[in-house]
């Protein structure tokens, strides 16, 4: 199925691709499609193919930290967040964290998008965005059967339906989604007839990367494009292999540099893999920044901190990271009513007999989904606060501005922030209905059935950084997001959980709650609520930036080609690229970045 070290070792291929993850199986698998091309994918983990953790639906969590598909990463102690490391989960083996998301496949507003050429990136439209994102998703309508449960009828989404990667509409808590969804519209947040063309203002039942055909099992890059390529000659995926420096020829003093191979270890031993053509980095938000770094590429006080000599002076590497961040508002709901969510997976019975129910093909739990989204502005939670908030931010980035404290591009972005938060047709807050208990202060009661109402930061204005820590390729990299330097990114979380809480009290959503679990009824001040936040809240597993696309004099990393300034050949496709967060879930942009990068590259 997989490559061996002597299919790989010494060889010379057009392109090697790092990491086998969800934008690098993208471009590596568009790539070969040529048969005169040849490609190669160096991936740190295992295959773990046919794996019923990664493929079963319902089985949200079933990997992390289990080293076997996950990198376990941490971040250092953060400072404004009561000195907590934070856990990372990221997806180790083919498909990355395409393998270990929890399936949302949503896509930012427009206006995000367009941000991107903003910046100084002509060609990185909505327009394009979307053009990629349709290639690679095959969107299968509901039947009937579901149709009739759903609080939407979801034949309007502009969902592609001819690529590689089935999407569809998970089954849904439709009892729950219904007061989910009438209580926002109480609160002026109306159903969108389409959340997949541009604007996802509003609330939607969200699709979700799941095959119908295969029993509603995950989709992922490993199943779109690994896969059906498998058997290629010219298509190549060693696993094991931990990049450790990208190789260059000698070139003159001021020259670009030209990557010639990859060194990698496997099994204890180094190695190297050669190319002709280009050497495309796909490692993800954190690995990639290390991989440059260890390869001579950075911030030269970085590079000589950890005894790398410097052959490409970038600050901007391992900087602008940028994150979503989850909180959970619990709540019990009325025992009298049926509903159907993941509590009852914590009955042991009940998780096995919705096990044998997916073996034979009949309705179950695992069919469910995370489908109950909203997007909006904050002045739709809360007009004068956010009147007040908008005018906090406007004064702060001017006086930021004259006193010059903003690193190189940073007033360009939040010039667009501050926009946004101002244009009621953007949304800048989300939230989700997760029929579980999803909290991370109290324990839930045994039998019983709970809403978790999670908000989720879109638009940080803290800015984080990620860099290697030492020489060892094995190593993991010291991550430090930053999170709540900026009070604002706290602030609106708090508005967030009170506007959740207004929520909770609008019918018909409240008489289908018995009482709120977490915060609870002693989080009642801004500050209470802030400490709940700093205490409990989690990583949204959406961090880019750390190679942001911007001109090199705002501290960009990479070209509107996706080319490292400073080379002729090494090109940067995943999410680290993003320069500017958007409002959505990040996994259909990782596809998008890889699907572009493959264009570049075969200069469509």
């Amino acid at each position: 199925m997989v490559a061996e070290l002597e299919d790989i070792a010494g060889i010379t291929f057009d392109y090697i691709v790092i990491g086998a993850g969800t934008a690098g199986l993208t471009v590596a698998a568009r790539l070969a499609e040529d048969p005169s091309v040849s490609v190669v994918v160096l991936e740190a983990g295992a295959a773990n193919l046919n794996d019923p953790k990664i493929l079963l639906g319902g089985s949200f969590g079933a990997t992390w930290s289990d080293p076997q598909y996950d990198w376990n990463f941490s971040t250092v102690s953060q400072k404004h967040s009561n000195n907590r490391p934070w856990p990372w989960n990221r997806g180790k083996g083919l498909g990355g964290s395409s393998a270990m998301n929890f399936y949302a496949w949503l896509k930012p507003p427009a206006a995000d998008v367009n941000a991107f050429e903003e910046l100084g990136n002509p060609g990185w439209t909505w327009d394009d965005y979307s053009k990629y994102t349709t290639r690679t998703e095959k969107f299968t309508k509901p039947a009937d059967e579901q149709l009739s449960e759903l609080p939407h009828g979801c034949d309007t989404y502009t969902l592609g339906g001819q690529g590689p990667l089935p999407v569809a509409i998970p089954r849904t808590s439709h009892v729950l989604d219904k007061l989910f969804f009438s209580a926002l519209e109480q609160k002026g947040i109306n159903m969108l007839d389409d959340p997949y063309g541009g604007n996802n203002n509003g609330s939607f039942v969200a699709s979700a990367t799941i095959d119908r055909a295969q029993r509603w099992t995950r989709s992922d890059s490993t199943t779109a494009f690994y896969l059906p390529n498998k058997d290629k000659p010219n298509f190549k995926v060693l696993i094991d292999a931990n990049v450790s420096q990208i190789i260059f020829n000698e070139v003159k003093e001021g020259g670009d540099l030209v990557a010639s191979g990859v060194q990698f270890i496997h099994g204890g031993q180094t190695y190297i893999v050669n190319a002709t053509k280009d050497v495309v980095v796909s490692a993800g938000t954190i690995n990639s920044p290390k991989i440059l770094e260890l390869s001579g590429i950075g911030r030269p006080e970085i590079l000589q901190k950890i005894g790398v000599h410097v052959k490409v002076d970038l600050p901007g590497v391992g900087e602008n990271v940028q994150d979503h961040i989850f909180v959970g508002v619990s709540m019990q709901l009325d025992p009298s009513v049926a509903h159907e969510t993941f509590d009852s997976f914590r009955d042991p019975e009940f998780a096995k007999l919705q096990l044998r129910l997916h073996e034979l093909g009949q309705k179950n739990r695992h069919q469910f989904g995370i489908s109950s989204f909203a997007y909006f502005p904050f002045t739709t939670a809360d007009p004068e606060a956010a009147k007040s908030f908008h005018q906090r931010v406007e004064d702060f980035i001017v006086e930021a501005k004259q006193s010059g404290t903003l690193p190189p591009g940073l007033a360009e972005q939040y010039d667009i922030q501050l926009r946004i938060l101002k244009d009621d047709s953007v949304p800048d807050m989300e939230i989700v209905g997760f029929p579980g208990f999803l909290s991370f202060l109290s324990t839930p009661q045994p039998e019983a059935n709970h809403l978790t109402v999670g908000s989720v930061l879109q638009h940080p204005f803290s800015r984080g950084t990620i860099h290697a820590r030492s020489k060892d390729p094995l190593e993991q990299p010291d991550i430090d997001p930053h999170y709540f330097e900026s009070p604002f990114d706290l602030e609106l979380l708090v508005e967030h959980i009170k506007f959740i809480r207004k929520l909770a009290q609008t019918e018909p959503l409240k008489s289908g709650l018995v009482c709120e679990i977490d915060p609870g009824p002693n989080a009642t001040s801004d500050e209470d609520i802030g400490n709940y936040i700093k205490d409990t809240c989690i990583t949204c597993f959406h961090a880019v930036g750390s190679l942001s696309m911007l001109p090199r004099d705002k501290n960009g990393v990479v070209d509107p080609q996706l080319k490292v300034y400073g080379t002729k050949n090494v090109r940067v496709a995943d999410l680290s690229i993003v320069p500017l967060h958007v409002a959505a879930h990040t996994v259909a942009t990782a596809y998008a970045i890889g699907e572009k990068m493959a264009d570049i590259l075969k200069g469509v």
